[in-house]
């Protein structure tokens, strides 16, 4: 049975579930579309005469996808594993499974490679499409192998971070959040290596090397590069292929050897088996009719030592600001995040000693986009994680059903769980806007950038937490609702970041490139709707999900063109309006989607 019985049944059931096909379908649409919107463009600008502008256009256009599948690839095979081993927590069955005669390397192999099922069809789908580049001229088939080498090390390091990583926490945000921060401090420690912060070589080893051997970003820049000679497979695989797939494989070995020790340690956790007090209150309890009878002290059965609480009109909100509702150990968290802005603080304030910020003002990028850029993304990412959480956590624990046949109105618990996320992920909204008060305070930005940044900041803050909640509403299972949420952010960010290495790499006049990019506009807004409103369909939501990817585009454009005030009016209306019309159902029809009534009975 391959590695147990829990990945012999995910690979028999998992071919009978329609996601499986739809997804893989779906990517390859994806990159299909992409190429030849890449396509549309250079023919568009320019005019294609003869082989070398095929060989030119195939290896521009390689360098695009390759880390486009790194990227989403290793984020999806990390929080996918990590979000269905925390799932099988909060359905306790995690602990079924411990009971049974299944040892550790079954139970923590066979999860991990069940969870990441899907990126690997997804990753198969993919290699005729990118064979393709090699028709074109200017890509071998060594440079095709290298790409997917790297992005399948990469994908098997992450998933087993992301596994060890839920066997080891008790509470899904806790799992999601130092998943994706500890991504992110392994790609920004070895981007910071790259960058000569450290020197410029390190034990007479040069900072690159050592970069591309450890970074899976640096990894696939240098496997996308072609090869002095493919006369073997070594030398088609490249010497720094070889290093990072080493170590990546390395890394996912030691990982799950961790997790195979300690998963009969780690669960169940120390709070579910510290009950020796509880026990024996219990049994007093039980024991105090006989105490009574033989004439002993007569006790209150509710009496509970410690200080009374009072608990707020709003119970919701009161439980989410004063208790550990997401486990104590979110501390954790907190630490990792402020570690992290941290690092990407100092390195804007070495940016502004050395004057790099003025040296690069010229540039379609700005530099200070290097540190922000990713401490904004994870926010917003750790944001939406909590959201969707708060509502997956109470389902699965039993606790929504319970919610819902009290007197608990749609607005008390919509607007309890909003202020819960925003206030337990207050460092995650204040920091990176005091960090751009700084910039201002160091003359970086003007005054008027700097209210464009904040406003645009909360407005993306309480969109990415609204569409958790939306989310987690929406889908009754909890590792869809979770694949679905942090999915619509990343593809959010990702695909931004596409189109705007499109638009530069493949450089012109933008008025032809928005009918090269209708098709994938129209796809994103059909895949928005099909996410968000398909199950409880809503006008509002309809015009959001189709509107957002066009206004995306022009934000985009308005951003190349300097055009800041652009930016921020479409950007404010767009998820502002994608907001309330997510919002406004929410409370409105809060109990057909929470399954409390059904349409008919209303």
């Amino acid at each position: 049975m391959l590695v147990g019985p829990v990945f012999t049944r995910e690979a028999v059931t998992v071919p009978r579930r329609y996601w499986l096909f739809g997804s893989r379908a779906a990517y390859v649409t994806a990159l299909w579309v992409l190429m030849w919107t890449a396509w549309l463009i250079v023919a568009g600008n320019q005019q294609v005469r003869n082989v070398g502008d095929f060989a030119r256009f195939g290896i521009l256009l390689f360098q695009i996808l390759a880390p486009l599948q790194l990227a989403l690839a290793t984020l999806f095979a990390a929080l996918l594993t990590a979000s269905a081993v925390s799932r099988e927590k909060d359905r306790r069955t995690l602990i079924l499974l411990l009971m049974t005669n299944l040892n550790n390397s079954e139970l923590v192999l066979g999860k991990l490679l069940a969870s990441l099922l899907g990126v690997l069809v997804m990753l198969v789908a993919a290699v005729p499409c990118f064979m393709l580049f090699t028709l074109l001229g200017g890509i071998s088939y060594g440079q095709v192998g290298r790409a997917f080498a790297v992005t399948l090390a990469s994908a098997l390091a992450a998933g087993s971070l992301g596994s060890t990583i839920a066997l080891w926490r008790d509470k899904t945000f806790q799992t999601l959040s130092l998943t994706l921060l500890a991504l992110v401090a392994w790609l920004a420690a070895w981007e910071a290596v790259a960058a000569g912060v450290l020197g410029d070589a390190l034990g007479g080893i040069a900072a690159q090397r050592w970069a591309t051997a450890f970074s899976p970003w640096q990894a696939i820049l240098a496997a996308s590069q072609p090869a002095v000679f493919e006369d073997n497979w070594f030398a088609a695989l490249g010497e720094s292929t070889i290093l990072f797939v080493a170590f990546a494989l390395g890394a996912a070995v030691l990982l799950n050897a961790v997790a195979i020790a300690r998963v009969r340690v780690w669960n169940p956790s120390r709070e579910r088996r510290s009950g020796g007090s509880e026990v024996e209150s219990v049994e007093s309890v039980f024991r105090r009719p006989e105490q009574a009878a033989s004439g002993g002290e007569q006790r209150s059965v509710h009496q509970a030592p410690g200080k009374v609480r009072h608990v707020w009109d709003s119970a919701i909100l009161w439980r989410e600001l004063r208790t550990w509702a997401y486990g104590r150990k979110v501390l954790l968290v907190r630490v990792a995040y402020l570690v992290l802005f941290a690092a990407a603080a100092l390195l804007l304030h070495g940016m502004v000693i050395s004057g790099e910020l003025d040296v690069g003002a010229r540039e379609v990028i700005p530099p200070l986009a290097r540190p922000l850029v990713p401490l904004f993304v994870v926010s917003l990412l750790l944001i939406n994680a909590l959201a969707v959480t708060s509502l997956t956590n109470e389902r699965d624990g039993r606790t929504l059903d319970l919610l819902l046949v009290t007197d608990l109105t749609p607005k008390e618990f919509i607007f309890g769980k909003l202020g819960g996320v925003l206030y337990n992920t207050k460092e995650m909204v204040v920091l990176p806007m005091l960090l751009c008060a700084y910039m201002y305070g160091a003359g970086a930005i003007t005054g008027e950038n700097l209210s464009y940044l904040v406003a645009g900041l909360a407005v993306m803050d309480l969109f990415v937490a609204v569409l958790g909640i939306h989310v987690g509403m929406t889908y009754a299972n909890s590792r869809t609702a979770v694949s679905v949420s942090l999915g619509t952010v990343l593809f959010l960010f990702i695909g931004i970041a596409t189109c705007m290495r499109m638009i530069i790499a493949f450089s012109g006049a933008f008025h032809v490139q928005l009918q090269p990019f209708l098709a994938f506009m129209v796809g994103g807004g059909i895949g928005l709707y099909v996410l968000l409103g398909a199950r409880n369909p809503s006008p509002a939501i309809a015009l959001a999900s189709f509107a957002a990817p066009f206004a995306t585009f022009y934000v985009i454009t308005s951003f190349i063109l300097r055009a800041p005030l652009a930016v921020f009016l479409v950007t404010i209306v767009t998820y502002g309006f994608a907001t309330a019309a997510m919002l406004i159902p929410a409370i409105f029809e809060f109990d057909v989607a929470t399954g409390r009534t059904t349409g008919e009975d209303r």
